[in-house]
């Protein structure tokens, strides 16, 4: 993956939000959603603020303490992953190298770097699936949406 390589949240069919330390975030296509801490989660604000793979690398070498290698290698991995739930796209509107606006952080005291881990739930997949505004029956409660011919 190129380090100039630049993504974006797949929305609409994608919501985040973030929670102090954590992110939450559905794929309402799927109806898993997932938690991203720590360095996952710093990987998830650069995706959001529109920084290229190379910036997030960047921003993590002031926050962690890890080689740039460590570094890039474990955010190639982890937008892969990202990109393979169909959480993230590749933006095609171009290179913003420079755009981005990620938070700074303290250089004073790098925290102990730890590889990025999404945490994927599925337990809720039903209810997420549910179109609660759309997808009604006669007695105005939601109903899910009807299954493919494969089952899913």
């Amino acid at each position: 993956m190129s380090s100039s390589a630049l993504f974006k949240i797949n929305r609409p069919t994608v919501i985040d939000e973030a929670f102090d330390d954590e992110v939450v975030v559905i794929n309402l296509d799927t109806g898993s959603y997932f938690s991203l801490d720590k360095a996952a989660a710093d990987i998830w604000v650069g995706v959001a603020s529109g920084a290229t793979a190379n910036e997030v690398v960047a921003y993590m070498q002031v926050k962690y303490a890890a080689d740039r290698g460590t570094l890039e290698s474990a955010v190639n991995r982890f937008l892969a992953e990202l990109r393979a739930e169909n959480l993230i796209v590749a933006d095609i509107n171009e290179n913003s190298e420079g755009a981005a606006k990620l938070p700074t952080p303290s250089p004073a005291m790098k925290l102990t770097f730890e590889l990025p881990v999404m945490q994927k739930y599925t337990d809720m997949q039903e209810l997420l699936l549910i179109d609660p505004i759309h997808e009604v029956d006669d007695s105005g409660w939601p109903r899910s949406k009807p299954k493919s011919p494969d089952g899913k």
